[in-house]
């Protein structure tokens, strides 16, 4: 049937320098942070412009937002995704299509889970809010954010308790 929100929610991250970062890791990190987003929003966007309506919600990060020592790449492809989110918005707002993005900080999840406890309580120390996000509260906010009405268009979101 036809798909009234997509949301892009695909990522991968890698820590570690620039230097270190290997070119298998640098495609990996754009495929499945960027070209997986055109190749859903190419796919479904058709029947969304067809039916006159319909949102795209894309998953970003604060380092998309300010880029983050030893995260060129995760910073670089979310970047991206920013830039996507915004050109897309502008190019599909006349038909009645909203895309926006929310820039998570750190969530508690499998991605983040190589973290030690002491990372982990460093982490939490810099963020005003006081603590790490749970993934439900992240699912929360993009609900909210997919009930907005249509003139909210075009918006990169931050979600991180205040940390950056």
């Amino acid at each position: 049937g036809p798909v009234d929100a997509l949301v892009n929610n695909a990522a991968v991250s890698r820590v570690g320098l620039l230097t270190d970062t290997s070119p298998e890791d640098w495609a990996l990190l754009m495929r499945t942070n960027v070209t997986a987003l055109y190749n859903t929003c190419h796919t479904f966007v058709p029947d969304m412009v067809s039916r006159g309506g319909g949102q795209i919600l894309n998953v970003s990060s604060v380092w998309g937002l300010c880029g983050a020592s030893c995260e060129v790449a995760c910073s670089a492809s979310k970047g991206a995704v920013n830039a996507f989110t915004k050109a897309l918005a502008k190019e599909l707002a006349p038909s009645h299509i909203r895309v926006n993005a929310i820039a998570l900080g750190i969530i508690d999840t499998r991605m983040n889970a190589h973290l030690s406890e002491n990372e982990t309580a460093e982490i939490r120390d810099q963020i005003p809010a006081g603590y790490i996000a749970s993934p439900e509260e992240a699912a929360q906010a993009m609900l909210r954010l997919l009930e907005m009405p249509e003139y909210f268009n075009g918006e990169i979101v931050r979600f991180d308790g205040c940390w950056i």
